[in-house]
């Protein structure tokens, strides 16, 4: 059960990814964000409301709220990086935010066996190279390396929080409606200021209404791919669910190459096999 719930959150968040950088080609990355979360808000209301979720509200909810305030931080973060650049070292850095939910697990006492604890270095190793790392060209700045790296720690606690935050199926819709109530909160007060500071808050041909499907996928992917971890990380072990729900940069580099005809590097069909093999290896062991 966790592997296949841990395998449809990195199949889930690997076509978010994909799909939100395909439509930020055209709108600010805020506006995705915050347009996004929204459609995902409304959808997780009425789910609530219709299943009386209200009902499960309890001081686990802190952590929902605490995920709904880390995640736009390290989203903003890894965007400015990605700025900043190079991205084929940032991209593969940002993917080590697996370490988080894995070292919570070795704390809480979790010990894989041999073969699991080879098939998760093996798969870390796929994923960091299945993002294209870039071992040669331009220099990395300080600033963009700080910035993936907190970024990366901050999506590992998003990781974390969001298991803890509830332990029932109902309950997890109102912890997921509340992370995204948070989400909206924090990427529109940044969209503000943003604005204020004179960025454009939309394309130039006005608000994308015909990107409103492509925008509720994005934000729906996202808030399942957090249901489906949560499921996988409270049935089985945290180290094997947090790495399998890791290998999303795989799919998004697959997705790219299906719909986009982008050609994978050597380094990163060498990296999409590694994560296989890794994948296998936690499978078995």
């Amino acid at each position: 059960m966790t592997t296949s719930f841990a395998l449809a959150t990195s199949l889930l968040w690997g076509l978010a990814d994909f799909g939100g950088g395909l439509l930020t080609r055209r709108t600010p990355a805020l506006t995705v964000v915050v347009v996004s979360q929204s459609i995902a808000v409304a959808v997780l209301g009425a789910i609530v409301f219709g299943t009386g979720a209200w009902s499960e509200a309890s001081g686990q909810l802190w952590f929902a709220v605490a995920a709904g305030l880390v995640g736009p931080v390290a989203m903003l973060g890894f965007y400015k990086a990605l700025a900043l650049g190079p991205m084929g070292v940032v991209s593969p850095l940002g993917s080590l935010g697996v370490a988080v939910p894995v070292a919570v697990g070795l704390v809480l006492g979790e010990r894989p066996g041999l073969l699991q604890f080879a098939g998760i270095a093996v798969a870390v190793v796929g994923v960091v190279l299945a993002g294209g790392p870039q071992f040669k060209g331009a220099p990395v700045q300080r600033q963009a390396v700080w910035l993936t790296l907190l970024a990366a720690v901050g999506f590992g606690a998003v990781m974390s929080l969001i298991a803890e935050a509830s332990t029932t199926i109902t309950g997890l819709f109102l912890a997921l409606f509340v992370q995204r109530v948070m989400n909206v909160a924090a990427g529109g007060a940044a969209l503000y200021v943003s604005v204020r500071r004179g960025a454009r808050a939309l394309p130039e041909d006005g608000f994308p209404w015909r990107s409103l499907p492509a925008l509720g996928f994005v934000g729906l992917a996202d808030v399942a791919a957090n249901g489906t971890y949560a499921i996988a990380a409270q049935h089985g072990p945290v180290t094997v669910a947090a790495v399998l729900a890791s290998l999303y940069p795989v799919v998004t580099a697959l997705a790219a190459r299906g719909f986009l005809s982008e050609r994978l590097r050597a380094v990163q069909a060498a990296g999409a096999a590694l994560a296989l093999a890794g994948t296998v290896l936690l499978a078995t062991g």
